[in-house]
């Protein structure tokens, strides 16, 4: 089974939600999928969406399932609100655009916040999405066998004729990327934009970013950019790896700006906790963190950099290899 992967490096995404209005007019727009977000961007330190998924529970525990639980509809997710278009853009009393409904929570409820205190405070995006794991805790819950994964690409599909909506898949899944479509009566998730990809065709998330912060690639392509970035640099690294689904998409973790001491001046010490990021993306990070500072300093002297070559990706096409036999995908070098 060969296995197609992403990775974000997360020094070059601004938050712009390009990557989640990509996916979501394109998937989720309409029948039950309004609170849906196969892809979408999380500002770190966060809750998050759906709220507090990191505490929620599923992956794996040595062999067995760690058990986990359902997110909400409204209080989780946040179902999306009505707003007060007649009232505030055709009324002649000038009250201002707001939900109808009250929300309790949504995508982006705590943008920017971050964490730290001034002027050592912090924050940095988190794109994510599923993960399309090698050993996913969905596929292993649902007594269906409605999960599977294609061994052409490694991506994990539900299959929608077998599927009955017990979300199994969605309490046993520790990024809660799966999702309930209470019209349907059945789970739904990201599909990698495998229609996409069978046409050569990078997925729309990573195609349309603007940040050109993602690359697409089979891991075991020596020539593509996810296994020199994963394998042979290390410096892209699975999300919250301890829960034991083996994730596939890998992230470079976001640099430091230094922290300013007593009398305001930058010191020595970096303002993202490394002991944070290492919650995050496992003891590697610090590994991954210092090669890119190396690397860094290499370019600033005029040497050659390939990992940072790789990262600043002056060739769009590069980004992205996606058929079997290694070669490039997408349009255009621009």
């Amino acid at each position: 089974m060969r296995q197609l992967a992403m990775v974000i490096d997360l020094n070059k995404c601004i938050g712009c939600q390009t990557c989640t209005l990509a996916c979501k007019s394109q998937w989720t727009d309409r029948g039950g999928r309004e609170f849906m977000y196969w892809n979408h961007v999380e500002t770190e330190p966060g809750k998050g969406y759906p709220r507090d998924w990191k505490n929620a529970g599923g992956g794996w525990e040595g062999e067995q399932l760690r058990p986990g639980r359902l997110p909400r509809l409204h209080e989780d997710y946040g179902y999306p609100a009505e707003f007060n278009y007649e009232e505030a853009l055709f009324e002649p009393t000038e009250k201002p655009l707001r939900p109808i409904q009250e929300m309790q929570w949504g995508p982006n409820w705590e943008e920017d916040q971050g964490a730290g205190e001034f002027p050592n405070s912090y924050f940095f995006y988190l794109p994510r999405l599923c993960n399309h794991c090698t050993k996913p805790a969905c596929l292993a819950a649902c007594p269906r066998q409605a999960i599977y994964k294609r061994e052409e690409d490694g991506i994990v599909l539900i299959d929608q004729d077998r599927c009955r909506g017990y979300r199994y898949c969605v309490a046993a899944c520790p990024y809660k990327k799966i999702y309930f479509n209470p019209t349907t009566g059945m789970s739904e998730k990201c599909i990698f934009c495998y229609p996409r990809v069978e046409r050569g065709t990078p997925p729309a998330c990573a195609y349309q970013c603007v940040g050109r912060a993602r690359h697409v690639s089979y891991l075991d392509d020596r020539e593509g950019p996810v296994h020199r970035l994963v394998n042979e640099w290390k410096v892209a690294l699975p999300l919250l790896p301890q829960h034991g689904t083996q994730p596939n998409v890998y992230y470079v973790p976001p640099l430091s700006p230094p922290a300013f001491d007593a009398d305001g001046r930058p010191g020595d010490k970096p303002r993202l906790p490394e002991n944070y990021l290492e919650e995050l993306f496992g003891p590697g990070v610090h590994d991954a963190l210092a090669t890119l500072e190396a690397e860094i300093e290499r370019k600033g002297r005029g040497e050659a950099s390939e990992v940072l070559d790789i990262l600043i990706a002056y060739r769009h096409g590069d980004m992205f290899r996606l058929d079997r036999g290694g070669q490039q995908g997408g349009q255009g070098d621009a």
